[in-house]
């Protein structure tokens, strides 16, 4: 490449580029819609990230009615789309357990009911008869 002074011929050219007002609206309304990133527009337009937020700042519509646009990376967008569906498998086994527990209530309510037995040991019940009291001593005077 020929050098004009301290750039080389593609440094020069990506100084003395222009962009028209559509372009720079179009890549404003495609930040705003999470279409691309901010990245994205500097790698394929070769365009530095100060020129593009200068685009942001002039041309973006939360930007005239004073809002803060939320820029995130495409790798936390990522990250919250998986935590998020691991939120759903979580809810779902849960909802599954709660299914197999309420079940083994019920089988337990009919085993009680059906064989006259106190399975599932309740707080505040009378011990079952043919033990006696607890603590006390039958042998004595």
């Amino acid at each position: 490449m020929k050098q004009i002074g301290f750039f080389n011929d593609e440094q020069h050219l990506k100084q003395c580029r222009y962009f028209s007002a559509d372009f720079k609206k179009k890549r404003v309304q495609e930040l705003e819609k999470n279409l691309v990133s901010i990245s994205d527009i500097c790698k394929v337009h070769k365009v530095s990230r100060t020129s593009v937020y200068k685009w942001l700042y002039k041309y973006s519509n939360m930007a005239k009615r004073q809002e803060r646009q939320v820029v995130e990376s495409k790798s936390d967008t990522k990250k919250i789309s998986n935590l998020e569906d691991r939120i759903k498998e979580l809810e779902r086994v849960v909802g599954q357990k709660q299914l197999l527990i309420d079940f083994q209530d019920k089988m337990i309510e009919i085993a009680e009911s059906t064989y006259k037995v106190d399975i599932k040991k309740k707080f505040g019940s009378q011990p079952s008869s043919g033990i006696g009291a607890p603590g006390k001593n039958l042998g004595s005077k």
